[in-house]
């Protein structure tokens, strides 16, 4: 059960779901239920059913909506052996199936609700929603799936209710295959990104936990030779779409090469901005694994990213790129104690990789050899299937 499957994926959890599901069709019977529009009945083996908002729901709250589809949800579950949920979205489900059909419920973690409090901006009184239905979901669900042992810490720190045997760790995985180097250049010419000049790239939705403003603080400290690449989407909200602008207006009129690309990209063009990438930059305050890190270490590129959340699990220190320490405020947000500290570190890290190419490009290739070796999807799916074992 999930609100994202292809072809509306809009974050990490979306591709985790897709990718796991291809992995784990060949080897159960599964069907996978998500929200939105009608789907191909049929994905990589795996049958598919999708659910809109309930036409009675079309004016409410956002978070009363998801209840609604997670209720046309439970019905069809009957008869399966096991429910798995992702994110808060599709735990309700989860839950109500596993009570009404008597079977586990194991649900996936891929973010925390007390961890992103400001979803009240978002979602007002559907953030209490929101966090009523994951409190629940996590202290019933028979087993937990962290992405990280970073979110397992989370978890068991925010719901001290949940039985710490209950809480495996299976990372994330990528598809080494779908995400590689690509050589053309093409795309990036499309853009006006000039793959002549060193360049730091960022890839993601315009949240707070993803930190962009204190990445577009740090790149106003870059060597002015240096592109900054936003492949961006639209902001969370109204102030901090604004916020953002105004840093990019500020950076556009004060150095070249800041390119904003304010749309969410096809794979391919992806991957190729990716591959010519000197540096990735992974500014979050919040980030249970960062799934975007592994596409960028597949694609060969060096990353510079928080030290936060599941993200030193994933990248090696001096190996793959560099981590910035960010010590932050321990009230849900993630702010940083010391912001002007952690723009200017987060700098720093990134002119030390952008301005060495050659050890930038060793970075990448030891970056590209971690993806292949330690995060396979295939490996991923036994370990979830073992989770699965435990329960039934």
């Amino acid at each position: 059960m999930s609100k994202e499957f292809p072809p509306e994926i809009y974050g990490g959890a979306g591709v985790h779901v897709s990718e796991l599901s291809r992995v784990l069709a060949p080897l159960v019977d599964l069907r996978v239920r998500c929200f939105g529009a009608p789907r191909e009945p049929e994905v990589a083996g795996a049958k598919v059913q999708a659910y809109p908002v309930p036409a009675e729901l079309s004016g409410a709250n956002a978070a009363i909506q998801t209840l609604g589809v997670d209720l046309a949800m439970v019905g069809d579950v009957a008869g399966a052996d096991l429910v798995h949920s992702h994110t808060w979205y599709a735990n309700m489900a989860g839950h109500l199936s596993a009570l009404m059909h008597g079977i586990p419920h194991v649900l996936s973690a891929h973010s925390l609700e007390p961890l992103r409090p400001w979803k009240a901006e978002q979602l007002g009184g559907g953030y209490a929603v929101s966090s009523f239905v994951e409190r629940t979901a996590y202290e019933s669900a028979a087993a937990i799936i962290a992405v990280s042992d970073g979110m397992r810490e989370d978890i068991l720190r925010s719901y001290p209710a949940v039985d710490p045997a209950r809480v495996r760790t299976v990372h994330n995985g990528i598809d080494v295959a779908q995400w590689s180097p690509d050589p053309d250049t093409d795309v990036l010419e499309s853009y006006g990104i000039d793959p002549q000049r060193p360049s730091v790239v960022f890839v993601g939705r315009v949240t707070r936990q993803k930190g962009v403003p204190f990445l577009l603080r740090a790149a106003a400290r870059l060597p002015e030779d240096v592109q900054l690449v936003l492949c961006a989407g639209a902001a969370d909200t109204p102030e901090l779409g604004a916020e953002v602008n105004a840093l990019i207006a500020d950076l556009q009129a004060t150095r070249s090469g800041v390119v904003l690309i304010e749309k969410m990209l096809p794979r391919r063009e992806i991957a190729q901005i990716l591959s010519h990438a000197t540096v990735f930059a992974c500014p979050s305050v919040y980030e249970p694994l960062g799934i975007v890190n592994l596409e960028a270490m597949a694609c060969g590129t060096a990353v510079v990213a928080s030290a936060t959340g599941g993200i030193p699990e994933v990248v090696d220190d001096g190996v793959t790129g560099r981590l910035v320490p960010l010590e932050q405020v321990q009230d849900g947000t993630g702010t940083p104690l010391d912001p002007e500290r952690f723009v200017a570190d987060f700098a720093a890290a990134l002119t030390e990789v952008a301005a060495d190419p050659a050890r930038a490009a060793a970075m990448g290739e030891a970056g590209r050899r971690r993806a292949e070796e330690h995060f396979a999807w295939e490996s991923i799916a036994e370990r979830t299937l073992e989770v699965y074992r435990s329960v039934l």
